[in-house]
C-alpha cells in the first residue's frame, strides 16, 4: 500500500484468485476507502461474480455493490509492492507516477510477471503502463521476484526481491 502523496488518499494491489485459466480474473490496483466492498472473494473485475467459488444462490447481485478497481492488470501478473516516484533522479514527468512490483506467475501456461512497471497518472486516472525495470525472467525461468520498493532521501530507488534475498539499488546513470 501507498498514500498518492497529492491526494493524501491510500492505493494497494489486489490479487486475483487462481485457476479461472490464464487471463482471468484481472488482478487490481484499488484507491481504498473506508466502507467500500472490493469484492474478494466472491466478486472481481468490473462487479463479475465468480459462481465457480461462491455457490450461493442471492436475492440480488451481491456483486452490484462493489467498487470497480482503478486500473486492472493482467491476470496472474501477482503485484505485491507499489510506491509513487519521488525522486530527482527519474524524470520531472513522472513524478507522484506509481509504481507496481509484479511479483510474476506461478500457475500460468507463460509466465507472466516478474517486473517493475510505471503506472501514469493523471489525478487518479491511470493513462498508461510501461514497463520499468525488467529482466527478472529470462527463457521463461524467474531469476528473481521483485516483492517491494522505497525511495530513499536521495531518491534512490530501493528494491526487494524474495527469490534471491537481495535487495536492488536504482538509481540515475
Amino acid at each position: 500500500m501507498a498514500v498518492n502523496p497529492l491526494t493524501n488518499e491510500l492505493w494497494g494491489t489486489e490479487m486475483g484468485r487462481d485457476f479461472l485459466g490464464d487471463f482471468t480474473p484481472p488482478d487490481e490496483v484499488n484507491i481504498i476507502t473506508s466502507n467500500q466492498n472490493y469484492g474478494w472473494p466472491i466478486c472481481w473485475g468490473d462487479r463479475k461474480h465468480d459462481t465457480v467459488f461462491d455457490r450461493n444462490i442471492y436475492v440480488r447481485d451481491p456483486c452490484m455493490d462493489t467498487k470497480t478497481p482503478q486500473y486492472g492488470i493482467p491476470a496472474h501478473s501477482a503485484p505485491l509492492g507499489l510506491t509513487f516516484i519521488n525522486s530527482t533522479q527519474f524524470p520531472a514527468e513522472w513524478n507522484n507516477d506509481l509504481l507496481v512490483a509484479y511479483h510474476g506467475s506461478w500457475n500460468r501456461s507463460t509466465p507472466i510477471g516478474y517486473k517493475i512497471v510505471r503506472l501514469s497518472l493523471e489525478g487518479n486516472n491511470i493513462t498508461g503502463e510501461t514497463d520499468f525495470l525488467t529482466g527478472f525472467l529470462q527463457d521463461s525461468q524467474a531469476i528473481a521476484r521483485p516483492v517491494d520498493m522505497i525511495f530513499d532521501t536521495q531518491g534512490s530507488l530501493f528494491v526487494s526481491d524474495d527469490k534471491t534475498g537481495n535487495v536492488y539499488k536504482v538509481i540515475k546513470s
